[in-house]
């Protein structure tokens, strides 16, 4: 159903990136991805407004549309004790802004049928200490999904994904890394990427503004001092 369907990734280089990237090749589709590191895709930091220009321009001069927008690339995570403000803003220009301006650049040219999705974390509505600029950026991303599902109505669907803990190194957990979550097991990248081609097909046409946590239902368990293992020191 993704045969030459053209598909937007930002971060598609690495991690769950690149596992979205990959399932979408798999199933036909043209990907175009952005990313800082290094390789055969268009490099550049999604923070800068130009490159987010010259990228768009890239995309659509050579296809003439855009049928998926994947806004994926990943915010710096910094604490209040040590986040500058430079760091903070850059983190929400990296997790805000760009998704706003990328899908901006690309309303004209959305596709019949096109989806924009959006990946934020179980982190906008949880947090550890010392995380403000990552979690501030996640959370904006999720509030930015259900403003631009309305705007776009119509035309385009739009919905957030909030991944939990997904392990991107191939490692294997056992023990409470575990057991601490109903599922049984850290996420792996694609228990995300199988979502969003679930969401960007026509099985899911009736899905927009949407905001889908994927966490092995950690967020649902409540934790008490000395119930399951856990303790308070």
């Amino acid at each position: 159903m993704f045969k030459d369907k053209v598909i937007v990734v930002t971060g598609g280089a690495n991690g769950i990136g690149k596992c979205i990237t990959e399932e979408f090749r798999k199933a036909g589709a043209n990907v175009c991805v952005i990313d800082k590191a290094p390789g055969e895709h268009f490099v550049g930091d999604i923070a800068d407004k130009k490159v987010l220009e010259d990228f768009a321009k890239e995309v659509t001069e050579k296809y003439g549309r855009v049928d998926v927008l994947v806004n994926n690339a990943l915010p710096i995570m910094r604490g209040i004790d040590a986040c500058s403000y430079e760091e903070f803003e850059y983190a929400l220009a990296v997790g805000v802004t760009a998704p706003f301006y990328l899908t901006k650049l690309f309303a004209p040219f959305f596709g019949e049928g096109a989806s924009v999705i959006n990946i934020s974390s179980s982190r906008d509505r949880m947090s550890q200490p010392q995380t403000e600029s990552y979690t501030a950026a996640k959370g904006g991303i999720a509030a930015l999904t259900h403003a631009l599902a309305v705007s776009l109505a119509g035309k385009v669907r739009v919905n957030s994904i909030s991944p939990g803990w997904i392990d991107t190194t191939g490692s294997t957990f056992t023990g409470p890394d575990a057991t601490q979550q109903p599922a049984g097991r850290v996420g792996h990248p694609r228990d995300i990427a199988n979502m969003v081609l679930f969401l960007v097909s026509e099985k899911a046409g009736f899905i927009t503004g949407e905001n889908i946590c994927i966490d092995g239902g950690m967020t649902k368990l409540m934790v008490y001092h000395g119930d399951h293992g856990w303790t308070m020191e």
